[in-house]
């Protein structure tokens, strides 16, 4: 993969335009890949376009109800389910959590449901990501638009200060 930079340049969303430079500042190399909106959910990204599920990550934002306003982005791959009820809560310290509502996740992040990135996160938010995404050489992740994604080795997580890979933060289905 080679870096695409300059390539915010070329598109009008400004969250691509922002997650592009933010790659861009860590110094990583990557790819946008173009999908269509409709195709942005993972599991039909990956059979349209040809890419392997188990090389997908998901990036879910969630939320607290008990105490309200505690919120994270929680990075595991398409093939495993987050562990919301145990690992995420008991990081977060808080009673109860769900996955937060789509309307919450483009307040928190600018973004839509289905094209989510890890990537250009506000840095108040905390991220987690699941170990074994570490253990890939490349993973296809949100782009911050239902319109693109980003192919990426995970050695970029090691770069973002705000980060904290997590053992067991998603179960087998």
């Amino acid at each position: 993969m080679r870096a695409s930079r300059g390539y915010d340049a070329q598109v009008s969303d400004p969250i691509l335009q922002s997650v592009a430079a933010h790659l861009d500042e860590l110094c990583t190399d990557y790819e946008i890949i173009d999908c269509d909106p409709d195709l942005a959910d993972t599991a039909a990204f990956c059979a349209h376009y040809d890419y392997p599920p188990e090389k997908a990550a998901n990036t879910i934002v969630v939320a607290s109800r008990k105490p309200a306003g505690v919120h994270a982005a929680c990075v595991v791959l398409a093939t495993t389910r987050l562990d919301v009820n145990h690992k995420v809560r008991d990081l977060l310290g808080v009673k109860k959590l769900s996955f937060a509502p789509a309307e919450t996740t483009k307040e928190l992040t600018g973004m839509l449901i289905g094209g989510v990135t890890p990537f250009a996160l506000p840095e108040t938010m905390p991220l987690f990501v699941d170990a074994r995404i570490m253990d890939l050489d490349w993973a296809i992740f949100g782009a911050g638009s239902r319109s693109a994604k980003i192919k990426t080795s995970p050695e970029v997580f090691a770069r973002l200060p705000h980060v904290q890979i997590v053992e067991g933060l998603a179960l087998e289905p």
